[in-house]
């Protein structure tokens, strides 16, 4: 019988180690999986490379994970706003390697390799900081920039309900960057409001198939009104 719904934050994530790339889902505070990061921030491990379009909100989930010193690199789309004083704090003083990327190229970075795909090239970027030694194409006479896929070790998401075969649906917004980073992650990791039985989803309405998740874990929130 496949049954991916798991007890407890601890041994969903107990398979992280040092050094992994994880991508944490999220645009801003809408769809972050907070309490995944508490687990993990408890998990104690360190150096990892993350990947988000923020680099965090006030003191706040991602935020209180840049905060622990266990971020080796961040690779986002938009590392400062006006409640981003923790990341603003440490990378000025040269305590994380931050990789800036266009929140289109990050989206079909993860997505192609989601999808299998090699390098794609985007026009988003070409003549910038940001192309500085990458290879380059004129394709019918626009101009086009070579960017790598983003892979990474494991996901950790937030969806609104899930089935112990891992199918997904998600609140509205807090979907975002959710689906993608699933099949780009070698392990996902899904905490959800609520655990539903076989059937209980409508399958016009799933959005991630349970192919893509290992770990799917009920959680209640930490901060109230956060159920996004």
């Amino acid at each position: 019988m496949i049954d991916k719904s798991t007890a407890s934050l601890t041994e969903a994530l107990s398979h992280i180690k040092d050094g992994a790339t994880i991508m944490i889902g999220g645009f801003g505070t809408a769809g972050q999986p907070a309490e995944l990061i508490d687990g993990l921030i408890e998990l104690g491990v360190k150096d990892l490379v993350i990947v988000n379009n923020n680099a965090g909100n006030g003191d706040y989930g991602l935020a209180k994970l840049l905060k622990t010193g266990a971020v080796r690199k961040i690779i986002c789309s938009f590392p400062r706003q006006s409640d981003s004083y923790v990341f603003d704090e440490i990378y000025r003083a040269g305590k994380i390697e931050l990789e800036l990327v266009p929140q289109g190229n990050l989206a079909c970075r993860i997505q192609a390799a989601g999808m299998g795909l090699g390098p794609i090239y985007t026009p988003t970027g070409f003549g910038t900081l940001l192309a500085e030694g990458k290879p380059t194409l004129n394709y019918e006479g626009k101009d086009f920039v070579l960017e790598n896929p983003i892979k990474a070790d494991f996901a950790l998401i937030k969806a609104h309900k899930g089935d112990r075969w891992g199918n997904l649906v998600y609140n509205k917004s807090a979907r975002n960057f959710g689906p993608i980073m699933a099949m780009a992650a070698d392990v996902t990791i899904v905490q959800v409001s609520e655990v539903v039985e076989l059937g209980a989803l409508d399958p016009e309405h799933i959005i991630t198939p349970g192919i893509f998740v290992q770990h799917v874990v009920a959680v209640t929130p930490s901060v109230p009104g956060k159920d996004q």
